[in-house]
């Protein structure tokens, strides 16, 4: 039997991390524990609420760690065309098949097993169901054979704050929803920014991202166009009495300077800018969500 050494398995660690794609996975669960303080005022918070918040995001993450994993699996040889995916694991050759589909059920069970004993079965089924739009649906179907594959596969990546609100509160309201609807506008603008300077790699891989099959004005005009989508959901929970001055006054700014990057894409692209908006992209995302949590525990 072959004795792994300290640095051996730190970097074998290291290389089932990366198929989580940690930095996705950190916002999945940001957005999930947002969702989870949204959903509960301050005065009902104690250690029960402390102790299944914490099983919840465990979960939500193991079951998150999951799906990336069979992302990664699915679009290896792909991975391998692409200069931003071709450093992961599976290209690379450091881990195989079985150890990945082996990893991805170990974690994915936990998770689920978690949620369902430590947290809801609501909660178990919404994380199963999102999983199987991420991994599958997503993966496997729908990127591989149409340009609306971020739009139709976006409901499965802004299920995070839902998953968080039913945790604990064991249903799912309209605040949810909302939330939910926030991350679904956000996500086509976000990818199409990251198509658009990737395109030439979408291409090769066979890819059939939008900027590849329709052209690059017709997506600058849809990152436009969904922006302003994005732009006007912001402004619900405001409208709803979800959150007040706080809120709106911090998505104001942070869709203002969103809005100003859409309109310079549609009509002065450049690779730079595409860069720039995507990476600002995230940061509004977080943000926006942060400036609902403020606004929740500090409007009185």
């Amino acid at each position: 039997m072959t004795t792994l050494t300290w640095q051996q398995a730190s970097s074998r660690l290291a290389q089932f991390m990366a198929l989580t794609k940690p930095r996705v996975l950190s916002l999945i669960v940001f957005c999930a524990v947002i969702g989870m303080f949204l959903a509960l005022p301050a005065a009902v918070l104690n250690a029960r609420y402390a102790l299944t918040m914490l099983a919840a995001t465990a979960g939500i993450a193991l079951v998150a760690g999951a799906a990336a994993a069979i992302n990664c699996l699915v679009e290896s040889k792909l991975d391998a065309l692409m200069a931003r995916t071709r450093g992961r694991p599976l290209p690379r050759g450091q881990l195989t098949v079985t150890q990945t589909l082996m990893f991805a059920a170990g974690v994915g069970g936990s998770g689920l097993a978690l949620l369902y004993y430590e947290v809801n079965e609501l909660t178990m089924w919404l994380t199963l169901a999102t999983f199987v739009g991420y991994a599958i649906v997503y993966t496997v179907v729908l990127k591989p054979m149409t340009p609306q594959n971020i739009v139709i596969g976006g409901a499965a990546g802004a299920m995070p704050p839902v998953l968080g609100w039913a945790a604990v509160t064991g249903d799912i309201s309209y605040q949810a929803l909302l939330l939910f609807l926030i991350i679904f506008a956000w996500t086509p603008p976000h990818f199409w920014a990251l198509a658009l300077y990737r395109k030439h790699e979408y291409a090769k891989a066979g890819v059939p991202m939008l900027p590849v099959t329709h052209g690059d004005k017709f997506t600058r005009l849809h990152v436009l166009f969904y922006t302003v989508i994005l732009v006007a959901v912001t402004l619900l929970p405001f409208a709803t009495r979800m959150s007040g001055l706080i809120y709106i006054g911090a998505a104001v700014a942070l869709d203002a300077v969103f809005l100003y990057y859409a309109i310079k894409i549609y009509r002065d692209y450049s690779d730079r800018l595409a860069q720039t908006t995507f990476r600002y992209s995230i940061l509004y995302l977080a943000l926006l969500f942060a400036a609902l949590l403020v606004d929740h525990y500090f409007t009185f």
